[in-house]
């Protein structure tokens, strides 16, 4: 691994202030390899980062696990792309009929999560059921809304909560210990400092920030890991066959962009056709790439203490940082 590359570039990220410290792993021709750097927060004294600071993952929820469980019931035969989403949420109002297939590839639209934060959580579901989507399903219009949907129909298709169903599925099969929607607190990397105080150990995420206070995972954020936990998931993603049984509709569905990114400028020069990815607003990041056989997470906490007015800062260094590694 072009360890010198990455420090330097990770070295002018901290100096320009993207963020106050960041870890990076990368995966390539079998082998992992963890690089930590800088500090938790600008204050002086602050913790050092360590390979196994945990930082909230934010919107990569969205695909690990929540996509990744979606291909694995599908898969079973439990859940299929064509199925209306009333067929789960018969309550869900204006449902036009929108597919499971719609939800992964973020077609729909509806109410902004963000905006119900100062309602409880069972106010929020029934605001969204209430509401349902804003029209027939189009182009592709991401939001928080149908990863929340898509985390509710596959409770109720599998009888099991999220976190429950992705430790059983997912994160306990993989060996993932440090990854969790309810993490200790002293473990976290803090992500603001805003009318909630430091947020810490909690979501970013303001709705998903409702439910994790009552220990509820949602579909589209809350998930917390380090880079060492994501490492296992991604060269898990590298294989071609999984010991699992599940690795190989997972890999071709995000190779199709359900419920992942695909051919994103963020993911550099070097990517092929066969590169998928996810970014969280935290500043968070994991990238795949099959055909080269690698693939990187990057964790930060780039909106501590305040979220920067745009993503430009944080793109350009996740783009050079893939340029680095899948060069």
């Amino acid at each position: 691994m072009p360890e010198a590359e990455i420090k330097r570039r990770v070295d002018q990220a901290i100096a320009e202030k993207v963020f106050p410290g960041c870890v990076v792993g990368v995966v390539s021709d079998h082998k992992t390899e963890i690089l930590s750097f800088g500090h938790l927060t600008y204050d002086a004294g602050s913790e050092v980062v360590r390979e196994d600071t945990t930082y909230d993952l934010a919107s990569i929820t969205k695909s690990i696990p929540l996509a990744s469980l979606a291909a694995i019931l599908i898969r079973a035969g439990k859940l299929s792309l064509t199925d209306r989403v009333r067929k789960y949420l018969p309550e869900l109002q204006n449902d036009y009929d929108a597919t499971i297939e719609d939800l992964l590839h973020y077609h729909v639209r509806g109410p902004q999560l963000s905006k119900l934060h100062l309602k409880t959580f069972e106010e929020i579901r029934t605001h969204v059921f209430e509401h349902g989507f804003d029209g027939k399903a189009g182009e592709r219009a991401y939001s928080n809304l149908p990863a929340f949907l898509l985390g509710i129909i596959l409770e109720r298709v599998s009888g099991e909560s999220l976190a429950a169903l992705s430790h059983r599925l997912l994160f306990g099969p993989l060996g993932m210990e440090q990854t969790t929607f309810f993490p200790v607190a002293s473990n976290c990397a803090p992500t603001e400092i805003d009318d909630r105080g430091e947020v810490r150990g909690l979501p970013h995420d303001e709705s998903t920030y409702v439910f994790a206070k009552v220990r509820r995972a949602v579909g589209h954020a809350g998930l917390f890991s380090t880079a060492g936990d994501l490492l296992k998931f991604l060269s898990w993603l590298l294989e071609t066959e999984s010991i699992y049984g599940h690795g190989v509709s997972i890999y071709q569905a995000a190779e199709q962009g359900l419920g992942w990114e695909i051919g994103a400028t963020w993911m550099g020069s070097g990517a092929t056709d066969k590169t998928f990815g996810k970014t969280g607003f935290t500043g968070t990041s994991v990238c795949v790439d099959r055909a080269k056989g690698k693939a990187f997470a990057i964790l930060s906490n780039r909106t501590y203490p305040k979220r920067p007015a745009d993503n430009t800062a944080i793109n350009a260094f996740r783009r050079d940082i893939a340029d680095i590694v899948l060069a």
